[in-house]
């Protein structure tokens, strides 16, 4: 065949490499932007039929606006009564914050506590950037405090204000620990300068690429992106892309070992690694497509943004580094430029040979059974910790790891009122039913008090009690003020029930729950909304998605590999053993996170999250062995070629490993619960599969096999002693 000119042997190369390059130049300042685009809004993320959801849509249109209300707490120091000049100091305070920047509404007066200690304000606070205002209203708390007193904002804007605090370290810190960690393990990897530089640049420029698509897409509403399917997205896309480099990188040193020219080893290595890239790629993203059918849109997103960054990272890694070396040649290994093949393994089997990785494939080869059944067992004993998952589940308050300003307001709040203040109940209910929904919620023990939404009232909402079986309207004003009616919209009412307990506790949920039920009967059209609402519905709909999309899952995978591997029994050993392996990652984490960490519980999302992860990042490394071993089989039979296999790809497979456990343990400088669990679930589960599943139990249940594990394929069917011409007969 006739070669490439040296001006296309150049001129291609360089072509890709500026293209890539200018989409870095473009993407690349989007990682400041991702604010303008993204939210941190619980109820955003439900299903519109949610009753929370449904509630919360129509909360403007009693209050007037689509504000969150912050609760500000001021307690005298040392448990101290409030003086009667710190009282007039406050009451002047509460009529300043109306003026700061943020405030969309009218400020409360002071609400003293009945220990004459404390005093509580609800400041409303603009939807659109509730960190800058609460913010702005820290700022204000701090210059006009009456001396002798402390502040605390808490509430729904004080706890999302922590959050967007939590996430804030994404762009920069997330990153930087990410590429430190893979640079490191490169340089270790590789003993190379350049090299390592050369990977992490197809990283980066991949999520370059991806971010800028990804953003645009939010900005046309068609993804909803926030801080937690962001860090996700940028962990992902980092190790993949250095993943998928890897496999290339280990084809193309074979190559340059062989002695082949520059060209002819990239186009060499681009075949070989272009497969199991494909397929790799390709499985992580149906797995993460799947993820469509989640009812929540936090999910649903996270589907599609995952797999443009998938994308992005197999395309990098087949056209933005082979570019890449094509013209830098053999120089990126420096100073150890391999001169020997990079893989010495032989025919037989049998053969003396030297390094971990040759003495494991004779490890495998003269124990496979007692290799397997042990690494079973130990599987299925870490898996049995699972029984104490706690994942349905945790308060709003604990979301945020370490100091919260909003968590000890909270506290302080539950001290001096009723816990649920500033979160209350919300009922939505038609205006002919408001009497027997009002008697219901006031014969609730979890709810202290109740008000509904009347424009008559000063402070917008009136008093409700029920005096001899009869609905009475009060709102607060001087003797002879005339009884206040609710304020209607669309025939429909607003109440609001201050809850006893913490909105996001336990106790509130029960309250909530009970409370539904309840009016099912009284008032089949009431729906009930607000803070506790919310998490119940979130939590609900986050364990109806993993019951529905984990076998699911399975299922595509478990597709894709027959399709691959075109044979049954391989596949389902290999969905079998990813089983297992995710199994035993939760089974330890939830040990760790129980008896080492102390975390309140998990969010049930967390196990679908490490599912899918683990899973389809799981089935890549079986992917990486099994076609290497596919292809050697057929040149030397299955059990030489399971051997031959496990030594070409033990080395790359491990530094791949490696770097996706560093990478994804990065998550875990992120202050979020939900991303420290995730960051030790996938780590922990990805070194698990890396050295104990892809290792151990895959080639030794396969050798134990043999030729059947290719049933019903011409592999399967193929004589032993049927190899390529030119080979001695083999075993099966």
């Amino acid at each position: 065949m006739r070669q490439p000119t040296r001006w296309l042997r150049v001129g291609i190369p360089a072509l890709l490499v500026l293209i890539w390059l200018a989409a870095g130049a473009v993407g690349g300042p989007y990682f400041g932007r991702v604010d303008e685009v993204s939210t941190n809004e619980q109820s955003a993320y439900l299903p519109d039929s949610a009753a929370s959801t449904v509630v919360q849509n129509r909360l403007a249109d009693f209050t007037g606006s689509d504000s969150i209300p912050a609760v500000v707490v001021i307690a005298a120091d040392g448990h101290a009564k409030l003086s009667d000049a710190q009282t007039a100091d406050l009451r002047e305070l509460a009529r300043s914050l109306g003026n700061i920047r943020g405030v969309s509404g009218t400020v409360s007066p002071p609400i003293a506590s009945d220990d004459g200690q404390a005093v509580q304000l609800f400041v409303p606070l603009s939807s659109g950037s509730v960190d800058d205002a609460v913010g702005a209203l820290r700022a204000a708390l701090d210059k006009g405090l009456p001396e002798g007193t402390t502040a605390w904002i808490t509430g729904p804007a004080g706890f999302t204000a922590d959050l967007v605090a939590g996430f804030l370290g994404i762009d920069g810190l997330l990153l930087g620990v990410a590429l430190i960690a893979v640079f490191v393990i490169l340089v270790i990897v590789y003993r190379s300068p350049l090299l390592p530089v050369l990977v992490l640049a197809t990283a980066s420029f991949a999520l370059c690429a991806a971010l800028l698509t990804v953003w645009w897409l939010a900005k046309a509403g068609i993804v909803v992106l926030n801080g937690q399917v962001q860090g996700i997205l940028f962990i992902l896309v980092i190790g993949a892309a250095t993943d998928y480099a890897l496999l290339y990188v280990a084809r193309y040193r074979e190559a340059v070992a062989d002695g082949t020219r520059r060209w002819d080893a990239t186009t060499r290595a681009w075949r070989g690694a272009f497969e199991p890239i494909l397929a790799s790629g390709c499985t992580v993203i149906a797995g993460l497509l799947c993820l469509l059918l989640s009812d929540l849109a936090t999910n649903r997103a996270l589907g599609p943004i995952a797999s443009i960054g998938i994308a992005f990272a197999m395309l990098a890694a087949l056209t933005f580094l082979p570019a890449l070396l094509a013209l830098v040649g053999r120089a990126a290994f420096w100073p150890f430029v391999p001169r020997t093949p990079a893989t010495t393994a032989v025919a037989d089997p049998a053969a003396t040979e030297k390094g971990f990785w040759p003495r494991q494939a004779r490890l495998v080869a003269r124990h496979a059974r007692p290799v397997w059944i042990v690494s079973l067992v130990v599987l299925l004993a870490a898996g049995s910790g699972i029984l104490q998952l706690k994942a349905d589940g945790v308060p709003s308050s604990d979301l945020v790891l370490g100091h919260s300003e909003a968590r000890d307001g909270q506290h302080v709040l539950g001290e001096h009122f009723d816990a649920g203040s500033g979160s209350p109940a919300y009922v939505l209910v038609p205006e002919g039913d408001l009497a027997r929904v009002a008697t219901a919620m006031t014969a609730s023990p979890g709810i202290t008090s109740l008000a509904v939404r009347s424009a008559d009232s000063a402070s917008g909402q009136a008093a409700v009690t029920i005096q001899g079986g009869e609905l009475v309207l009060t709102a607060a004003g001087p003797p002879g003020t005339p009884a206040p009616a609710p304020t209607v919209s669309g025939g429909d009412v607003l109440l609001s029930g201050t809850l006893s307990d913490p909105a996001d506790s336990t106790a509130a949920e029960k309250t909530v729950r009970a409370l539904r039920t309840e009016l099912s009967t009284v008032s089949p059209d009431a729906k009930v909304g607000g803070v506790t609402a919310t998490d119940i519905d979130t939590n609900d709909t986050s364990i109806r998605d993993r019951t529905l999309i984990i076998p699911i899952v399975l299922a595509v995978i478990l597709v894709i590999l027959m399709l691959l591997l075109r044979a049954v029994v391989a596949p389902l050993l290999l969905i079998g053993s990813v089983i297992v392996s995710f199994a035993a990652a939760m089974g330890v984490s939830a040990l760790v996170f129980d008896h080492v960490f102390r975390f309140p519980g998990a969010d049930p999302a967390v196990p679908l999250y490490g599912f899918v992860f683990l899973v389809a990042l799981g089935v890549d490394y079986n992917i990486f062995l099994m076609t290497r071993v596919r292809e050697e089989s057929l040149r030397q039979g299955t059990r030489p070629g399971i051997q031959r296999g496990l030594v070409a790809t033990g080395g790359v497979i491990t530094s791949a490993g490696l770097v996706l456990a560093a990478t994804f343990a990065a998550l875990g400088v992120i202050p979020i619960l939900f991303l420290a669990q995730i960051a030790f679930i996938v780590a922990f589960g990805v070194l698990l599969d890396t050295f104990v599943v892809r290792s151990l139990l895959v080639p030794a249940v396969s050798y134990d096999i043999g030729r059947a594990i290719w049933w019903p394929s011409r592999l399967w069917r193929r004589p032993a002693d049927a190899a390529s011409p030119g080979k001695a007969p083999t075993r099966r």
